[in-house]
Parts: C-alpha cells; sequence; structure tokens
C-alpha cells in the first residue's frame, strides 16, 4: 500500500495509517525505531520454525547458506547494487575495525564530531591512525590532502541530522580519499546513493527490520575493478572461494565481497531475509514519504507547544532538548521513545500513524 492510499483510507490526506498491514500488531505505541526496530509478523514466524527445525537438524538448520544469500540479494536490490558487492557481518564495529585495518600506518581519518562510537571508536583505537573530528557541517570542507578516508553515518542517531553525502564524496574524491558511509539509521527509509561509496555498513536491527547479529557491508568504487580488493584479514571458512575445501588450513579467499563474511548467526538471517523481503514489496520511497510526514506531523505539534527541536530536515528522528523527563510519562503510557543526550528523541517508520504521533504529543501537555 502506498502512502496516497494509506491517506485515502484515513479519510484524511492529512492522516497516515500504518504500512505492512497485519506484518504489525505491537502492543505499544512504538517509536523508537532509532534504536531497534519492530519484526515483522512474517520474520518471527520463519525464526519460530528455524527454532524448531533445530530441534532436529542443528543449530546451522537444513540448509545453512539460503537465508544468508537471500538477504545478501534483497540487500542488495534495496540499495541497487550488485549482490557480488556485498559482504555479511555481525556488526558495525566489527566492520569498522575492518576498514580501519586496510589503512596505511600514519593514514589521516576524518569524522564528524559525536558521530556514533560503533563507527568511530575502532579508528581511535588502531595504532598507526590519526582520528580527527569536526563539526558534520563542516565535514566535506575539512578533507583535505592527507585525508585518507572520510568516516561519516548517512544519518545521526543523536538527533537525525542527515550528512551532505554529496558534498562529501566530491570532497573526498577531489583529494583522493576513501569513503566510508554507515547507513545504520537510514537505510530501510531514506533512498541512498550507496554506489558512490567506497564502504558502505548497515547494522540492519534498526530500520531493516532485521534481528540482531545482522550487518551489511557494500563495496563501491573501484575494488575489485581495477583497484585489488583490501586483504581479507578476517577470512574464515565461509569466505573462501570454494567453501567445501575452506574447512581446513589456508583458504583461498571468494573472487567477491564474499571473502569478508563472517560466519552467519543463522537465524539473524533467517528472520532478515523476510523482513528485506517486506521492505522491497513496500519500497522504500513510500516508507520514505511515510516517515517523513509524520515527522513533520510530529515538528508542528511540537511547535504549537511552544518546543524546538534540534534542525533535521527532511529526517525521519527528530530529538527535542529540554522535555526528557517524558521519557517516563510515555513509557508508564505505553509509548516507546528514548532519550540521547538529553534530547527526547522520536523515530517515526512504517508501522507508526498520526494517531501515534498524537499520543506522543499528548503526553507532551
Amino acid at each position: 500500500m502506498d502512502g496516497a492510499r494509506c491517506a485515502e483510507q484515513s479519510g484524511d490526506m492529512h492522516r497516515r495509517e500504518p504500512l505492512g498491514g497485519a506484518e504489525f500488531a505491537p502492543e505499544t505505541t512504538y517509536l523508537n525505531s532509532a534504536s531497534s526496530g519492530l519484526l515483522p509478523r512474517r520474520s518471527a514466524d520463519a525464526l519460530r520454525a528455524a527454532l524448531a527445525e533445530s530441534a532436529s537438524y542443528g543449530t546451522m538448520g537444513r540448509d545453512y547458506f539460503a537465508a544468508a544469500t537471500a538477504s545478501r540479494a534483497a540487500f542488495a536490490r534495496l540499495l541497487d547494487v550488485p549482490a557480488e558487492r556485498v559482504a555479511l557481518g555481525s556488526s558495525v564495529t566489527v566492520q569498522s575495525a575492518f576498514v580501519a585495518a586496510t589503512l596505511p600506518e600514519g593514514a589521516e581519518v576524518l569524522a564528524p564530531e559525536g558521530d556514533f562510537s560503533s563507527l568511530v571508536n575502532p579508528f581511535a583505537a588502531h595504532p598507526g591512525i590519526k582520528l580527527r573530528t569536526v563539526p558534520l557541517e563542516a565535514l566535506a570542507d575539512a578533507v583535505r590532502p592527507g585525508t585518507a578516508l572520510v568516516a561519516f553515518s548517512a544519518v545521526q542517531s543523536l538527533d537525525g541530522r542527515i550528512a551532505d553525502m554529496a558534498a562529501v564524496r566530491e570532497a573526498a574524491r577531489a583529494h583522493g580519499a576513501r569513503t566510508y558511509l554507515d547507513i545504520t539509521q537510514a537505510a530501510g527509509w531514506l533512498p541512498l546513493p550507496a554506489a558512490d561509496f567506497d564502504f558502505v555498513v548497515a547494522g540492519a536491527f534498526k530500520w531493516l527490520l532485521c534481528p540482531r547479529g545482522t550487518t551489511f557491508m557494500a563495496f563501491g568504487g573501484d575494488f575489485g575493478r581495477g583497484a585489488e580488493w583490501p586483504a581479507a584479514l578476517h577470512a574464515g571458512w565461509v569466505a573462501g572461494e570454494d567453501i567445501g575445501a575452506s574447512n581446513y588450513g589456508l583458504i583461498q579467499p571468494a573472487a567477491t565481497a564474499r571473502r569478508f563474511d563472517e560466519p552467519y548467526a543463522h537465524f539473524s538471517y533467517v528472520g532478515a531475509e523476510q523482513s528485506l523481503g517486506l521492505l522491497e514489496e513496500l519500497g522504500v520511497e513510500t516508507v520514505h514519504a511515510h516517515n517523513t510526514a509524520l515527522a513533520d506531523h510530529y515538528r508542528a505539534g511540537l511547535a504549537e507547544r511552544g518546543l524546538t527541536p534540534r534542525p533535521a530536515p527532511g529526517s525521519a528522528i527528530v530529538s527535542t532538548p529540554g522535555i526528557a523527563d517524558a521519557e517516563d510519562r510515555a513509557a508508564a503510557a505505553g509509548v516507546r521513545i528514548s532519550v540521547r543526550g538529553g534530547l527526547l528523541r522520536a523515530a517515526f517508520h512504517l508501522y507508526n500513524s498520526t494517531d501515534d504521533v498524537d499520543r506522543l504529543l499528548a503526553l507532551l501537555g
């Protein structure tokens, strides 16, 4: 169901009903997708079936590779990148540590101040890397000769600000720097130019509605297309070109980005296959229109109450100072939001409605 149809069914072009139909029936008013997403019914059903199967076939199931392969392909379609350029992992932190290890001794990494720790801390902790941070708005202008990598989130977790991805990409290209884009707070609702960046990572348990333990890394740029792939530093048996011959001893890494796969958290990817399928059916553009309309409705309600959120135009995340004490009141009323950095953070996704927004606004007084 697209955004126009859901508005028509509500009888008011300014009101929106949830997308996804019977896939979601939460007991709470859930406005906390920036922390973690709700699991669709189809994903929960697939997980229950996989758990039952494991009692007879082990925790790798009858086909350990099927769900992982399907999830890789679905994520690639969502981002419009080739599946052979997508690797599967477990966390953004591990992927950041991998990217850090691809850089030469003394490399400068440029990142926004206050970006999410899973993205930036592995660079700060890596010996020989010089991490430099600047305000998000100054990121493109701060790229300079000698900058080896620009690492940043497409959408800031704290307050929902959307980076000027095109400007950063062009500045990095002009100075010969590579780019590492974290789309954990963007993938699933914000249309993204993923192929324009060298490394693109997504923790999929938020807006992509997957179980925890599901992470994707897409490789853009010239990797495997003239430039050699980075060293497969954590390659195990699933990363081998011939998986059947990769259980023991040294392996030959796969010719594709699968060379960077971590062993799959099987149940997580069983759920991911179904969740990503739902997002494909709905379409990111439809979800984007829905989410941002709800966020704009919330901003208008805040303004009527004399409240001013942090500026984050076009974002599905709205963070507001001065009302952090509303979190407990909201939780008692069954409304799930979060507080980050003293800001009350609300995040609007496909399973939310205008009524959900109004419920939160009423609790703010």
